[in-house]
């Protein structure tokens, strides 16, 4: 899934070239991201290096970034897409059924199973 992918811990199985090639891709633009925190006033005393700096491949910061942005990629993926309706009403309990909505009423994701391991789901 996504969230699995975005934070490197996706049982791939696929073509070993296509899955480097993601990883390498993922690498670099968390690399960005990471080069562009070290810019922002919240790396006093350079706080961004001491927590993801030692990390070459960002999966702390992956990890990090995956948690602050997985409720608007949640967002994004089921407003728009036309074939969701069925997911968006049944993905939330029945006291909180979405109805025409593309979200919960509740306004969570409304599964959290991206912390459970991909081979027990």
């Amino acid at each position: 899934d996504i969230g699995d992918i975005i934070r490197g811990k996706d049982l791939f199985l696929g073509n070993n070239k296509e899955k480097k090639k993601l990883q390498t891709n993922l690498k670099n633009i968390f690399e960005k991201i990471y080069e562009g925190l070290k810019t922002t006033r919240g790396n006093q005393n350079g706080e961004i290096e001491k927590r993801y700096g030692s990390d070459e491949n960002y999966y702390k910061l992956r990890n990090a970034w995956w948690e602050a942005n997985r409720q608007e990629i949640w967002k994004a993926i089921t407003c728009e897409h036309p074939g969701g309706t069925y997911f968006r009403t049944t993905a939330c309990s029945r006291n909180y059924p979405t109805g025409e909505d593309c979200r919960c009423a509740t306004n969570y994701v409304p599964t959290y199973f991206d912390y459970v391991p991909q081979y027990l789901r």
